[in-house]
C-alpha cells in the first residue's frame, strides 16, 4: 500500500456526493486533510532552508524542498 493510500484511508473520503448527512462528514475529512497537507508544507519549506548549505547532503534536501515549493506556487 502506497503512503497516499494510507493517509486516504484513514481520513476518510472528501468529495461530496449531494447527501447533507454524508457531506458534513467530508466536510470535517477535508479539514482533517487540508490541516495536515499545511503541517507538511510547513516542514517542506523548513527543509528548502538548507538549499544555500555548503554540505551536499543538506543542499540536495534544501534545493529538493525549494524546487517541489516553487513548482507548487508556479502551479
Amino acid at each position: 500500500m502506497e503512503l497516499e493510500d494510507i493517509v486516504l484511508k484513514l481520513v476518510g473520503p472528501i468529495v461530496a456526493v449531494g447527501e447533507t448527512y454524508e457531506d458534513t462528514r467530508r466536510l470535517q475529512n477535508i479539514k482533517a486533510l487540508t490541516a495536515l497537507v499545511d503541517r507538511l508544507l510547513f516542514r517542506i519549506a523548513d527543509a528548502a532552508m538548507d538549499a544555500e548549505k555548503p554540505e551536499a547532503s543538506m543542499k540536495a534536501i534544501g534545493t529538493h524542498a525549494r524546487v517541489f515549493l516553487q513548482n507548487l506556487r508556479s502551479s
